[in-house]
């Protein structure tokens, strides 16, 4: 069965809106946001691709940048799509290339049911693959976005993935975290992620002081209950 709509879209608070893939593996079902601005929008995240993101995405007139979180196949399956792609240095070679190692899609591929529903009539799951997403310019730690109404500053929080960033703004305290911690498991056995780094990303986030939390995966956060998971993984690896 093809199904249409492909996303779901919510509206989380004014000039932000999350899309989901209700019809992909719970697993590589990633948050999606469109962030709105004055002088040009975000959107961060893109999910696995097999539909384009961009026939949901608001039509506001506005430029947009396109921000990866990172370079794993349920974040930039329609990087592509954008003019103005931004992510991380460490992970250049992989949105360039969108290399197995990096993106980790052949785990997409391989699993069971990756989607419950057909996203076009002749689709199929051999025919899968990312298209290459160059970067047109790189974000590191402490660098500002600037929509001309809001800022966000870039945190580098690398353990999931070397590359795995954040945005902040710290006037409201919207804090879009991406994979770096959410509420769900976090995953950090698959090749790319360190144990070590991202107890070092866990006890930094496990006293930022933000407000309201959108991850990567999973529901919006509040700023204990961010820092209890944070807490919760740093117990558990005994760090």
């Amino acid at each position: 069965m093809v199904v249409t709509p492909w996303f779901e879209a919510t509206v989380l608070a004014p000039g932000i809106t999350r899309f989901t893939e209700p019809y992909v593996h719970g697993f590589f079902r990633a948050n999606l946001y469109r962030i709105e601005g004055r002088d040009f929008d975000i959107q961060l995240d893109f999910g696995v691709g097999v539909r384009s993101l961009t026939e949901v995405s608001p039509v506001t007139g506005r430029p947009v940048l396109a921000i990866a979180s990172h370079a794993h196949v349920d974040h930039v399956g329609s990087f592509h799509e954008y003019e103005r792609r931004a992510g991380h240095r460490i992970e250049a070679h992989t949105f360039a290339e969108m290399d197995d190692a990096g993106t980790l899609a052949s785990a997409f591929v391989g699993i069971k049911s990756p989607v419950t529903a057909l996203p076009s009539p002749d689709w199929m799951i051999t025919n899968y693959a990312l298209t290459p997403a160059p970067l047109t310019e790189f974000l590191d730690e402490g660098d500002v976005v600037d929509l001309g109404n809001r800022k966000f500053i870039v945190l580098h929080l690398p353990g999931h993935s070397p590359g795995s960033i954040a945005l902040f703004d710290e006037h409201n305290g919207d804090f879009f975290s991406a994979d770096a911690i959410y509420d769900e498991g976090l995953v950090d056995d698959i090749p790319g992620a360190d144990v070590e780094t991202y107890l070092r990303t866990m006890h930094r986030l496990a006293s930022l002081d933000v407000s309201t939390v959108y991850a990567g995966h999973g529901e919006v956060m509040d700023c204990a209950q961010m820092q209890r998971v944070a807490r919760e993984y740093i117990a558990s690896k005994g760090g």
